[in-house]
């Protein structure tokens, strides 16, 4: 199979930031091609000139790499006139054409307000579908290959696949999480999708353990500190404002009233975290301190993106992170996401080796 083009889900707005990373990313493999997107549509579409090779273009191009986009696809063919009385018979002939079986299948729409619309008949459509692809043996729960259907309106459609091992395992790349009702702030739920979306389940046990110690800079009311005292660990929540009185009552929470960018530690901790609003090139320059001065092990943080020039942003900060612990032969592994509970922001995750 050759793909008519790849497919790439992204937060609406984040389409020029998702379609510079995809240019970046294949232009290092000397793909060329070009861009399809409207802006807030929430996604991409990239077109390699010449067409690629499915295997080769999957070999190369890295989901784990990218930052803006939630989903990586290869699309098999785009139909804009299914007809409404037999929608089945057409796909089920496109998909036949692959020659491919799949473990699954997500039906998905943009993360716009007229996605959503579309969401009763994904759910209607689903079924039947699904059944279908069952009776031609189209499902193979061993098949490395996933089949996506991206609807535009109930007669437009992408079909699409990825590879189970590179691209995202959650419908429309999005990870649905669930507030917790004791944690005292929404911003909680950024830092346990970072956790549960860069790091792996081996990653999570040997960086997540019980004991474990860890500063929040910019703590309150302590959305953050409420994930890791949720993981046992013991925590300095550093601010100048009020920490949550529930999150206190836990006794492992040590408030200190202090300037977050003029705080350190007595001690090495195990992690930092910070979710300060500051430009970002100044917060890449204190968890670069904290890393290459010794005061932490791995880090967690987010990067509050400018109105223009945000993809730009992102790789100066992940450079400057780079050179500074390459200076110091410091080993480090470093994961960079908009997640889809962040807005304008990136998240951060480095742990040293």
């Amino acid at each position: 199979m050759t793909p008519v083009c790849s497919l790439l889900y992204c937060r609406p707005g984040f389409e020029k930031e998702t379609a510079s990373e995809i240019m970046q990313l294949t232009q290092a493999h000397n793909i060329i091609g070009y861009i399809k997107a409207k802006p807030d549509s929430g996604y991409v579409g990239f077109y390699p000139t010449p067409p690629v090779d499915l295997a080769e273009f999957n070999r190369l191009i890295k989901y784990e790499k990218m930052i803006f986009a939630r989903q990586f696809l290869f699309v098999s063919e785009i139909i804009n006139n299914l007809p409404v009385k037999d929608r089945v018979t057409p796909l089920l002939a496109a998909i036949q054409k692959m020659e491919l079986t799949f473990n699954n299948i997500f039906f998905e729409t943009p993360d716009t307000n007229e996605g959503k619309k579309l969401s009763s008949f994904c759910k209607k459509f689903s079924t039947p579908f699904t059944i279908a692809l069952e009776r031609k043996n189209l499902i193979n729960k061993k098949s490395e290959w996933r089949l996506h259907l991206f609807f535009l309106s109930s007669s437009a459609v992408y079909i699409s696949i990825s590879q189970i091992e590179n691209s995202s395992p959650e419908i429309m790349g999005i990870k649905r999480l669930h507030f917790p009702k004791t944690a005292p702030s929404r911003s909680t739920l950024k830092l346990e999708e970072a956790f549960k979306t860069m790091l792996n389940e081996k990653e999570q046990n040997d960086y997540l353990k019980n004991g474990m110690t860890a500063v929040d800079l910019g703590a309150c009311p302590g959305g953050w500190t409420w994930q890791l005292v949720n993981r046992s660990m013991l925590v300095s929540a550093i601010d100048n404002g009020a920490m949550d009185k529930a999150l206190m009552e836990s006794g492992q929470v040590k408030e200190i009233k202090a300037d977050g960018f003029k705080y350190l530690p007595e001690k090495p901790v195990d992690w930092l975290v910070c979710d300060m609003v500051e430009r970002p090139m100044h917060i890449t320059r204190l968890i670069s301190k904290w890393l290459t001065g010794g005061h932490c092990k791995y880090a967690a943080f987010n990067l509050k993106l400018p109105m223009k020039k945000r993809y730009d942003m992102v790789m100066d900060c992940k450079e400057y992170i780079s050179q500074e612990l390459n200076s110091f032969n410091i080993s480090y592994k470093i994961y960079i996401k908009h997640l889809y509970h962040d807005r304008e922001e990136v998240t951060c995750i480095i742990l040293l080796k």
